[in-house]
């Protein structure tokens, strides 16, 4: 029989927790240290492999993310391991994706051809601004003018390129936005990653915004009419959003991310590393250990490096819904049905269709841009009780 996750696939992620600097914004979990003895890292992360390879035998995978962090501070040797690793314990699709996150520094873009050798196909390269003010004002370490070396040097590396930019920065105008992302679309090749700039407790931006010297953030209005012309010109270079935040080229999409909103499953190795896993019909989540210490002596150790537990019903419907309406193809209806009868109550659909929140066509729903700016709202009607 046919389990849930099968109609969502199965990929892997791999969490290197590394950075050379930590972003103001980033609430991700990275640490700055001044060593790394990678070939101890690239030994435990593939006894990582291992364990929840042997949970999960006879999958095909057909993705693999290397996240972080910043996984382009990994040798191509560590790398190299890593797959190897993975190849051992799951057989490869025949169009396998491999995705390494970069950053755009001379350092990093020297280990692109390393990186392909070891099996990379796709990079996806933290640009986030095109001009040198505002990267220093994130905290980033590169200039606008490196970024689009390394972009280039990348393009000429792998088959699969794509860059993240961030918008509603300090003092951005939408005429700045619309010309930067003009340029942005000139450069893209098939894929874009555009995230809006959100302030998340626990990092340097939220502190500086609570003691008022976070100045001349676009007030909502603002943002909303970003998000718009975003959605507009994307749609007019032939890159519309197929998610919330993700513009692609039709075919050019993130196979590793399309299997979180499919709600497929995901191995997940490294320290704060969270997957997804269906066994013996039950699905569990996972949490890795988040500090790299404590997480790598665990490894070595023979020790769990992760707190596991059958993730509930209520839960797993949760995600299919609220992943599910990210992605502009919807959800399956009868899908999340069979999950729950009391998923995706009729009454709520309708009610959230009439309002132009929700669209319903051919079995699936999914949210318009109307919904889409207030995709928490309708997610919350959705919801079984």
């Amino acid at each position: 029989m046919t389990e849930d996750w099968q109609n969502g696939g199965f990929g892997l992620y791999v969490h290197w927790p590394f950075c050379e600097a930590k972003c103001p914004y980033c609430d991700f979990n990275s640490h700055v240290v001044a060593q790394v003895d990678q070939t101890r890292w690239a030994e435990a992360l593939a006894r990582e492999i291992r364990l929840q390879g042997e949970k999960t035998e006879g999958r095909a995978l057909s993705s693999i993310f290397f996240g972080g962090g910043t996984p382009s501070l990994m040798l191509p040797e560590t790398v190299e391991t890593v797959l190897r690793a993975s190849r051992d314990h799951w057989a490869w699709a025949n169009d396998i994706e491999i995705t390494m996150e970069a950053n755009p520094r001379s350092v990093e873009a020297a280990r692109f051809e390393g990186y392909a050798r070891a099996g990379v196909n796709r990079v996806s390269m933290g640009i986030q601004a095109l001009n040198d003010p505002d990267l220093r004002r994130l905290g980033r370490l590169h200039s606008a003018a490196e970024a689009q070396a390394a972009f280039q040097i990348a393009r000429q590396t792998f088959g699969r390129v794509s860059f993240d930019l961030i918008y509603a920065r300090q003092n951005q105008s939408l005429d700045d936005w619309r010309a930067e992302l003009s340029t942005a679309l000139d450069m893209a090749a098939d894929h874009l990653s555009l995230y809006q700039l959100t302030i998340e407790e626990g990092t340097a931006f939220w502190d500086r915004a609570r003691a008022g010297g976070l100045r001349g953030l676009p007030d909502d209005d603002l943002a909303a009419d970003m998000y718009e012309v975003t959605q507009k010109l994307c749609t007019v270079a032939g890159m519309p959003a197929y998610e919330v935040s993700n513009h692609a080229k039709p075919g050019a999409e993130s196979r590793h991310n399309l299997i979180y909103w499919r709600n497929g499953d995901w191995a997940a190795v490294g320290p704060g590393a969270h997957g997804r896993l269906t066994i013996n019909g039950q699905r569990h989540a996972f949490d890795a250990l988040k500090m790299p210490k404590a997480w790598l002596d665990a490894a070595e150790g023979g020790a769990t490096t992760s707190t596991w537990g059958p993730l509930s019903l209520q839960d797993h419907v949760g995600e299919a819904i609220m992943m599910g309406l990210r992605v502009r193809e919807g959800i399956d209806v009868d899908r999340v049905r069979r999950l729950s009868d009391h998923a995706l109550p009729q009454d709520a659909v309708q009610d959230l269709v009439q309002l132009g929140m929700l669209w319903s066509k051919e079995g699936r729903v999914g949210a318009t841009l109307r919904g889409r700016m207030v995709l928490n709202s309708v997610i919350e009607r959705l919801l079984p009780d």
